[in-house]
């Protein structure tokens, strides 16, 4: 972590926790706190781009079954916050919805006074299927 300032450090880090406990529990509620409203989420892991705003992708969270319901484990974890500027910051970061493994890259601006994601970029990895490891 590039500490720009030891506050900003610590605002993106909530954020960051803010995201994955949206995640986890499908909290679109909370996940709009994160997000900036025009914010993209990005994807080419199976070859092709798929990419959505927030309008197409909170629906689709709305209608997962949370892994907390699951009482799946946590795999959350910050791989790394760069700070590129006082407004700017780029979070590497893992978590699991299962049977999906995503390293997720959240690109964040400090705008209206706090910091939100601007971008989403992941990839993921799939569990082996039972019997298949």
């Amino acid at each position: 972590m590039n500490p720009v300032n030891n506050n900003a450090a610590q605002a993106v880090s909530q954020v960051l926790k803010n995201y994955f406990e949206g995640l986890y529990r499908c909290d679109t509620q909370l996940l709009r706190q994160v997000f900036h409203p025009a914010a993209i989420y990005a994807c080419a892991t199976d070859g092709e781009l798929l990419t959505m705003g927030m309008a197409e992708y909170f629906p689709i969270v709305d209608k997962r079954v949370s892994p907390a319901s699951r009482g799946d484990a946590r795999t959350d974890r910050i791989v790394s916050i760069d700070f590129v500027g006082p407004v700017t910051a780029l979070a590497k970061v893992q978590c699991s919805i299962v049977p999906k493994h995503f390293t997720d890259l959240l690109s964040m601006v400090f705008v209206e006074n706090r910091w939100q994601i601007i971008a989403k970029v992941f990839h993921y990895e799939l569990e082996p299927a039972p019997g298949n490891a």
